[in-house]
């Protein structure tokens, strides 16, 4: 049997830096994979449907200037080659060039540490589990009698629809509901929550949805869908809302409701691995099994690609490095959803703010109409809002606008090195930029710094 350092079972963004980690540590690495290399992210994630919302986008803005024929077959196609162009730093090629041997197929734990794929069996030091996470698909009656779109399988069809019925109003749900409507697409979403995004801040999510309503996308909030029958013409979805049913058609559906791990078929219970909806880890990413460890959307709690980095790393670093045995860190989270405008958060709510620290924070709005960079580009939008606490340090923050999830990144280094978000008024930003809206933002906590300071405050009330 051969014996390697360490197994990855799973090739997508965890899967991917555990191998690479390993291998840049001078670790023998298996790498196990059921389809091919990128996992979710580089087929049907991140990758394409960026592509999608750059296409839709360029084309939302020339119908400003002439009428334009929209092509959805070419678009698909120039999106598919866009994963094959990122596939091709990702191939078992590359992957056995730069050291690891890969081995295509289903992995099954025989014990904890000896996985079998097509019959042949492997023995590893340590063992990573990085398999992932599908579309969670509910049981809706006569949902899966129907067709149905889900995003692993929306940037495989040859066409777009003429019509859609999205269920789902997050993340998913908005950036694809947006690119379609910009090619020319009907689009209904349906929500049983009463809010688009209703995790982010209220606020800004409301923003979201009135932006997507004034590009024609209709929204049906506080429906919860209770059956889906096949039609002539395409898919019924009757809803509940609030005790009245109501009845949407549509060419097809798109479920956008999340996410679930891919735990199946692998044994894990068999060989002691527990497993709760996610495989179980503890805070260094080790799960029940000693010397098997899980990371990315298949361990959770946040199911994001820089995630699964983040974790792939801690995870390997901790099974081959037992001396450094880190620990995950969940304070400092940061993401972007890409609709147009980008909205991009860090940290709390407002409200999570308040309930943690009381009256003592200090909450900071801006508006880009006051922004130079902004009114230079006519209809441009923005806004962010900035939480702090009595010190000054960042608890929260939340950007609607251009490049929101560029900017967010300056507020992310801040608050992760604990930094005074007023000192940030001293960094000389380029003019003009929408990143000097942070710059104005850091000097008006600057001077509020120094109005509580205790002495400027006595000095005050002299």
């Amino acid at each position: 049997m051969k014996v390697y350092d360490l197994i990855v079972i799973g090739s997508g963004a965890a899967g991917l830096t555990s191998a690479f980690t390993a291998l840049g540590f001078g670790k023998k690495v298996l790498i196990i994979e059921k389809d091919r290399p990128g996992g979710e992210c580089t087929w049907s994630g991140c990758v394409p449907s960026k592509g999608l919302i750059n296409q839709a986008k360029d084309i939302h803005i020339a119908k400003k200037y002439a009428d334009i024929t929209i092509d959805s077959a070419d678009i698909l196609d120039k999106v598919r080659a866009t994963s094959e162009k990122i596939y091709t730093h990702e191939t078992p090629e590359v992957l056995e060039k730069a050291g690891a041997v890969f081995v295509q197929g289903n992995a099954k734990f025989i014990e904890p540490k000896v996985i079998e794929v097509s019959g042949e069996q492997y023995k590893a030091k340590k063992v990573v589990i990085a398999t992932g996470s599908s579309p969670m698909v509910p049981p809706i009656p006569g949902l899966a009698d129907v067709p149905f779109l889900t995003n692993e399988n929306f940037f495989q069809q040859t066409v777009l629809p003429k019509s859609v019925i999205v269920l789902g109003a997050g993340a998913i749900g908005m950036e694809l509901s947006q690119s379609m409507a910009r090619l020319n697409v009907d689009v209904q979403v349906v929500e049983m929550m009463p809010e688009v995004m209703f995790r982010e801040e209220p606020e800004f999510s409301k923003i979201i949805r009135e932006k997507l309503e004034q590009e024609q996308i209709k929204f049906a909030l506080n429906h919860k869908a209770v059956k889906v029958e096949k039609t002539e013409q395409g898919i019924r979805l009757v809803t509940d809302n609030n005790g009245t049913e109501k009845v949407f058609e549509a060419e097809t559906i798109l479920v956008a409701l999340g996410r679930s791990p891919n735990v199946k078929g692998m044994n894990l219970e068999g060989v002691g691995i527990n497993v709760d909806r996610g495989i179980v880890v503890d805070a260094h990413l080790q799960t029940s099994a000693k010397g098997v460890y899980a990371c990315g959307d298949v361990a959770g709690p946040y199911l994001l690609s820089h995630m699964a980095n983040y974790q792939g790393k801690i995870a390997t670093m901790n099974a081959l490095l037992p001396v450094i045995n880190r620990k995950v860190n969940y304070q400092h989270v940061a993401w972007t959803t890409f609709t147009d405008p980008e909205f991009a958060r860090a940290g709390m709510t407002e409200a999570e703010a308040r309930e943690q620290h009381g009256d003592s924070i200090r909450v900071y709005h801006y508006d880009f109409e006051k922004l130079d960079r902004a009114i230079t580009k006519a209809g441009d939008f923005g806004k962010i809002k900035l939480i702090v606490n009595r010190k000054g340090r960042v608890l929260g923050a939340h950007i609607i606008a251009e490049r929101a999830g560029e900017l967010i990144a300056e507020v992310q280094v801040m608050k992760t090195l604990g930094l005074n978000f007023g000192k940030l008024q001293a960094v000389i930003h380029p003019y003009p930029t929408y990143s000097d809206a942070l710059r104005q933002m850091a000097q008006q906590v600057y001077i509020d710094n120094l109005l509580h300071h205790p002495i400027v405050k006595l000095f005050r009330k002299s």
